[in-house]
Parts: C-alpha cells; sequence; structure tokens
C-alpha cells in the first residue's frame, strides 16, 4: 500500500466528488437519498459493534496464510486480533452501508470473496436473514475465528467456504443460476480481481450489484477500478473512494459518478 498513492486518491476524490444536488441520474439520486443518506440505527448494528469491541479487547495472535496481495501495514504472517480489527476490518461506516444496500436490493443471491474476520460478512447476512450469504476466505485460521463470530451472533444464513478464491468461485458460480450481488474484499491486484469480476459478470443479473473494496489500495488497485467502470455491460459505476459499486442495468445510459459519502 503507498501511503502518497491514497493521500494523492483522496485528493482527487475531495475536487472531483459530487454531492447529491448535482445529480443528473434519477436511479443514482434516489440511491444516495434512501440508501447512502439513511440515518435509522437498524436491528443488527449494535450486536455487530458489540461483537467488533469484543474483539478489539483480544491481544492474542493468530497465523494467517494470506493468499492475495498481503495486509495494508503488516508483512507478517502472525497478527494480533485486536490490531487486525483496527486495521483490516471494515469500517462502521462503510459496514452499515452494506448492510443498508442490501436491505434495499433485497438480492436473491449475495457472494463475498474474503471473509476475514466475518464483520463485513454479518453486516451483509444480517440486511437479509431469509438468504444464504456465500463468502470465501483463504486463511484457515481466520476462516475459523469468523465462523466462531457467525455462530455468536446467530447467523445461520451465512455459508462459509474454506480455500483458494481461484479454486472455489468456479464452483460457487457453477451452483447459481444467477449472481445479484458481490462484495469482492480480497487479494487487492489487478489480474486476479479482474478474473473474479469476468467470472462473476458470466452470473450477473440485470438488477446486479457488484462492490469492490480498497478500489485505490495501490495504482494497480486504481487502475483495475478504471478498467471495470470501462467495461462495456457496466452502466454505472460509483466511486466513493473506499468503495467502488458497479451496475448493469442496460436500461440507463452509461455513467460514472464520484460522490462524497
Amino acid at each position: 500500500m503507498s501511503n502518497f498513492h491514497l493521500a494523492q486518491q483522496y485528493i482527487r476524490y475531495l475536487l472531483k466528488g459530487q454531492s447529491r444536488f448535482y445529480l443528473h441520474s434519477p436511479f443514482v439520486f434516489q440511491l444516495v437519498q434512501e440508501v447512502f443518506r439513511d440515518k435509522r440505527q437498524f436491528y443488527a448494528y449494535q450486536d455487530i459493534e458489540n461483537l467488533r469491541k469484543g474483539l478489539l479487547g483480544r491481544s492474542d495472535s493468530i497465523t494467517i496464510q494470506d493468499l492475495g496481495a498481503g495486509s495494508r501495514v503488516n508483512a507478517t504472517t502472525t497478527r494480533r486480533i485486536d490490531k487486525m480489527v483496527k486495521e483490516v476490518a471494515i469500517t462502521p461506516k462503510y459496514g452499515k452501508l452494506l448492510f443498508r444496500l442490501i436491505n434495499h436490493f433485497k438480492p436473491k443471491s449475495m457472494l463475498e470473496l474474503g471473509t476475514s474476520l466475518g464483520i463485513s460478512a454479518l453486516y451483509q447476512a444480517k440486511a437479509n436473514p431469509n438468504i444464504t450469504f456465500l463468502t470465501i476466505e483463504g486463511a484457515p485460521q481466520l476462516a475459523q475465528l469468523a465462523q466462531q463470530n457467525f455462530t455468536r451472533l446467530k447467523a445461520d444464513n451465512i455459508e462459509l467456504i474454506v480455500g483458494n478464491f481461484d479454486d472455489h468461485l468456479p464452483q460457487v458460480l457453477e451452483g447459481l443460476e444467477s449472481l445479484d450481488y458481490v462484495f469482492i474484499d480480497g487479494n487487492h491486484r489487478k489480474e486476479p480481481t479482474l478474473s473474479y469480476f469476468e467470472q462473476c459478470l458470466k452470473k450477473a443479473s440485470n438488477e446486479a450489484l457488484f462492490i469492490f473494496d480498497d478500489i485505490h489500495w495501490s495504482p494497480e488497485m486504481t487502475e483495475c477500478w478504471k478498467t471495470i467502470c470501462e467495461h462495456p455491460q457496466v452502466t454505472v459505476s460509483i466511486d466513493l473512494y473506499r468503495m467502488g459499486l458497479v451496475f448493469f442495468r442496460q436500461e440507463q445510459a452509461k455513467q460514472h459518478f464520484i460522490l462524497w459519502f
């Protein structure tokens, strides 16, 4: 991760970002009004944040087999749980956004690449408890901890798959008739991320939402995000600096937005 690159992209984001008052897309304006700006405290928020608080109190360590681009701040394989929560877990702000997006669109099929501690999976799965939430994690020790967190919060609709994305993603997609929602938060390299995107795209419904985390994590990921936005099947793309959202609604003209969030 390049701190200089992140700072450079953040300045660009601030300069080019739009508020909702300058949007010329009814679809995106409605999304901002009803989802991004929704300040309600939903039923699952407190339980998940209490779980986070408990993890922040743990000073024990686990050994991680990292199959992607590595930790943002730590190159070692042994990491303290409390530090992982601070450094790699999804923040409350963005976790709640994932919840609201799923609550709004109500996808019938959901997939996550990169379970990590399971906090993001909990936010997503709790938003649509009657639908199975599939999540793939490459590090067995991390998956074990995530499963403990799922059990603790009685998230029975989460199906955790342990193993390399390259090995398991084709099998998972083969078992799905279509794909309405994907959250890609693993690997953080251009070519693998584009590969996962292309594979998932083959099953994407017209109403599908794909979300990419850490789109400005490195120059490589910024380039990856640009390539995704330019894909001919992507009609609406939204840059929130940390996350990128893409839609495939063929009834809409192709538009790209950088929105303050």
